[in-house]
């Protein structure tokens, strides 16, 4: 963090995936006090409201060349992308409140033209690595990492005029445990930095976020992006998300994870996505979002 001024933009987006209500993950953040648990911290929060998100014509809906929503999508992240891009020229830090996890493209393609060497730190149950040819849905929210890379359709990898956003060495992925076939070709094939599960589990988030923070400084990054999926958390914790896997990281473990981010002083910019109210149980993962919001930004227990 090298600002205290924090740009919170909604992006109220479910176009990405198929089940319905994580269009309503911005509000239920907002509710469950993003804006006065930061203001708390000495932040000056600017909050933008949320981006206007097209509905989706009939014909996009069945999958074109397997991309479902595909011109929606693309205009949301288009949309989006200027919006992050402003808040970075004006020196503040964006805060990207989700919608489903598509939304990544549009954040990335705003923050990364800033940004001579990017890094990209992924938690997310997912590698979010598919691309038309190898997902088995079609839903563009497991695709923005490869967009971003510069693999997919050009609508999507071309936002903001250039392509790739970042490398597939400043990336690390943190909480891996549902990966298709493709994504696993193209992890191997890209060397991108994977800590699964099992890593994890086997030598704890301290070493792992050591690690992570370790691995990204020597990359020379100049900025550090944090895309955070709340089904990267063990659905116990984090009951209202669309693709729940369970045997997740902890909340604890998150926290943990954030503390560290926040001490380090790496991070640029975050979004925090996938929070779907209709599948919660009392705001629950709202709640959880927001505490994590409260540990990145520096809020400690003593």
């Amino acid at each position: 963090m090298k600002t205290n001024k924090i740009s919170i933009i909604g992006v109220p987006m479910d176009l990405g995936q198929m089940r319905r209500g994580v269009d309503m993950g911005p509000s239920a953040i907002r509710y469950a006090g993003v804006i006065e648990r930061l203001e708390r911290l000495r932040y000056i929060i600017d909050d933008l409201g949320d981006i206007e998100i097209g509905r989706a014509e009939r014909s996009d809906v069945k999958n074109v060349e397997n991309l479902r929503n595909l011109k929606a999508v693309a205009e949301a992240n288009e949309q989006l992308a200027v919006k992050v891009d402003e808040a970075v020229q004006s020196e503040s830090f964006p805060l990207v409140l989700g919608g489903d996890h598509s939304i990544a493209i549009g954040t990335l393609a705003g923050v990364a033209k800033h940004y001579e060497n990017l890094g990209v730190i992924w938690y997310d149950a997912h590698g979010d690595l598919n691309t038309a040819e190898t997902s088995p849905s079609g839903n563009i929210h497991g695709m923005p990492l490869a967009v971003s890379l510069g693999i997919g359709h050009p609508s999507l990898t071309n936002i903001m005029g250039y392509t790739p956003k970042i490398k597939p060495e400043n990336i690390v992925i943190i909480g891996a445990r549902a990966l298709d076939e493709g994504e696993r070709e193209l992890i191997k094939e890209k060397g991108i930095k994977v800590y699964t599960m099992h890593e994890i589990d086997r030598l704890g988030m301290t070493q792992v976020m050591e690690e992570a923070i370790t691995y990204l400084r020597n990359r020379g990054t100049d900025g550090v992006h944090l895309s955070l999926d709340l089904d990267g958390l063990d659905p116990h914790d984090a009951p209202g998300v669309g693709t729940p896997v369970i045997g997740g990281i902890s909340y604890r473990e998150s926290h943990l994870a954030m503390e560290m981010l926040a001490e380090s002083g790496i991070i640029t910019s975050a979004e925090f996505v996938e929070v779907n109210p209709i599948l919660d149980e009392r705001n629950k993962t709202a709640t959880v979002a927001v505490a994590l919001m409260g540990s990145l930004f520096g809020e400690k227990l003593l």
